[in-house]
């Protein structure tokens, strides 16, 4: 499955099983109706309050009953006695491996009810991880910074996972109940004022959400039946889910439309997609895709896919894909850094205008990674499908001491100012990671609170995982078991308006004022783009029947002038930007102006 999708005939959707499983509230007072689908169990229960009460066998294994119990009432199942939690709770108050709670959906009272989402053309994403992003981690918190991030510019928040995963801390990727807010951050009705709020502040909200894999702690699933997993498939994680198995298929569509409709999300980005293997008639990618877009609204699904497969969007109707390789070639510009899969991509000028020209590098070149063709070219995409980043949660994570790019001595202010002119100028979708619009000091590095014996070999494994990047072989590897390596990664608000802090942050502001209003820039069409570079000087090009924008940023060591370059072109007479603020045509080592005229 590295090169190509199976195909998926037009609306051939897989039958739904049997109704919803877990706890659900009936409407009216009318009780709770618990539900459970198992393989294994002949004798099965649901506890509340120390009592047991049997459930009546419906058939297909599946077992039913309904208690006069309302909301805020804790449970577990019992499998031929032994309790267990829900793999399908809606919240886990005491954490996954604890009783679940019955909850009201309908509970929470809605104020931005007229929201309808954004198309992916309209959205500058900015992730962020809940747990860092505030002092406090949680939603409320998160709530009082949303106002700046509207000021910002940015459009839609892009939130690591939120599905519950085990210890009181985590990225959040080894999701165990998918269907559960983790309680740490907050209940499920502060998780619908997080979102109902930002609405409120013209902001799209996305979530990332993991469907290749379940955590190792937590996850019950296999207790209920070991058919939610399948030897078929393998993932660096663990057993592969069988998507063909419809409890297991349902589990993920019916969350996914979980999170759009009663939390009201604006989409998902699905994590690494490349590992959704599925051998059914429709792939399980395209079923989720026309699931979330019958729902109506703006719903958009991402996906997080370094095959470059432009049939993700083209064929299973996803709507676009985050591109690592943007990514891998302005890193290696950056920083010169070649290790690990940095050396499979050349940097500079000439490397930076063939990614913009093409939207990836990977076309059906041979891929050392797996001794084979990686990807095909992405003609018919459109610029907003391709999410491209100078940073990201695993482009930081992934080293040693979660050091951010514009940490290293060899990236100069200018350098990583530059960059970000380059990427928000683009009609391409951009993506910042929280604490870049203003050149945060605070690192992200990998952290979890796994107990005993899997969190040493978490300690361990994380080594082993980026031993062949930069810096993972010596002592400064941060343990991510330790609590202050999660304190590390929060985020200081305080330094925001100091220093090159200020410097880098009135920059951003300005680049997505200019990428809303200006009426060059504010398109989205990639045909209106053309890149090439003379010498060291990356130009980039957009004409519209607005006018004309040029950008030039110097990714080379010595200074030039703009009127010396050779162009095919004239230069534009109009300074709208440079990325230091000067008036002239000067560039310095790193540094980028943006020229205009009008139509």
């Amino acid at each position: 499955m590295r090169s190509t999708l199976p195909s998926a005939p037009a609306g051939a959707l897989s039958s739904p099983p049997a109704p919803r499983l877990g706890a659900e509230l009936l409407p009216g007072g009318a009780g709770t109706r618990f539900r459970v689908w198992t393989t294994t169990a002949q004798e099965v229960a649901v506890r509340v309050g120390g009592t047991d009460h049997p459930m009546t066998a419906l058939g297909d294994n599946i077992h039913e009953v309904t208690l006069p119990v309302g909301a805020g009432t804790r449970y577990q199942f019992v499998l031929n006695g032994q309790a267990w939690p829900d793999p399908y709770a809606r919240f886990l108050p005491d954490g996954v491996h604890g009783e679940a709670e019955v909850v009201d959906p309908t509970a929470y009272g809605w104020q931005h009810t007229g929201w309808r989402g954004l198309p992916l053309s309209e959205c500058v994403f900015y992730e962020l991880h809940i747990g860092t992003f505030t002092p406090e981690g949680t939603y409320r918190a998160a709530m009082e910074r949303l106002s700046e991030l509207a000021e910002l510019g940015v459009t839609a928040l892009q939130v690591m996972p939120l599905a519950s995963f085990p210890g009181s801390r985590g990225w959040g990727y080894d999701g165990v109940a998918l269907y559960a807010p983790y309680a740490p951050y907050g209940r499920p009705e502060d998780l619908k004022a997080f979102v109902d709020a930002a609405h409120g502040h013209g902001l799209a909200v996305f979530l990332d959400a993991v469907y290749n894999h379940f955590g190792p702690d937590g996850n019950y699933l296999g207790v209920y039946s070991p058919g939610y997993f399948t030897e078929r498939f393998h993932t660096p994680w663990g057993a592969g889910l069988d998507y063909a198995e419809p409890h297991m298929r349902r589990l993920i569509t019916d969350n996914a439309r979980m999170w759009l409709h009663e939390y009201r999300l604006d989409g998902l980005r699905l994590d690494a997609t490349q590992e959704m293997q599925d051998d059914s008639p429709v792939h399980i990618l395209r079923e989720l895709a026309d699931r979330v877009h019958e729902l109506g609204g703006t719903k958009v699904l991402l996906a997080e896919d370094y095959r470059n497969l432009p049939e993700l969007v083209t064929e299973m109707h996803l709507d676009g894909m985050w591109v690592d390789d943007f990514h891998h070639v302005m890193r290696v510009t950056l920083t010169g850094d070649r290790d690990g899969y940095y050396q499979h991509y050349e940097g500079g000028a000439a490397a930076l205008t063939h990614v913009l020209n093409r939207g990836w590098v990977y076309e059906g070149q041979h891929w050392a990674e797996w001794n084979g063709p990686r990807g095909q070219p992405a003609d018919g995409l459109e610029a907003p499908s391709f999410v491209y980043f100078i940073q990201n949660h695993d482009q930081i994570g992934n080293r040693a001491v979660g050091d951010r790019v514009h940490h290293l001595e060899r990236v100069t202010p200018a350098m990583y100012r530059g960059a970000s002119t380059l990427l928000l100028t683009l009609p391409m979708t951009p993506l910042l990671f929280m604490g870049q619009e203003w050149a945060a000091s605070s690192p992200f590095p990998f952290f979890s609170d796994h107990h005993g014996e899997l969190g040493r070999l978490v300690s361990e494994g994380r080594k082993k995982e980026f031993g062949h990047f930069e810096g993972f072989s010596g002592e400064d590897v941060l343990d991510p078991q330790a609590e202050e390596t999660f304190r590390q990664a929060k985020l200081d608000w305080d330094e925001r308006e100091t220093g090159e802090h200020a410097r880098t942050l009135a920059l951003y502001r300005t680049l997505l004022r200019l990428r809303r209003e200006d009426p060059v820039l504010r398109g989205r069409e990639r045909r209106t783009l053309t890149a090439g570079h003379a010498g060291d000087v990356v130009w980039v090009r957009r004409v519209t029947e607005a006018g004309e924008r040029l950008l030039l940023w110097n990714v080379g060591r010595e200074a030039v002038g703009a009127a010396s370059l050779t162009l095919p072109f004239p230069l534009p007479p109009r300074i709208v930007l440079h990325s230091e603020g000067r008036p002239d045509l000067r560039l310095e080592r790193g540094e980028a102006v943006l020229l205009g005229s009008e139509g």
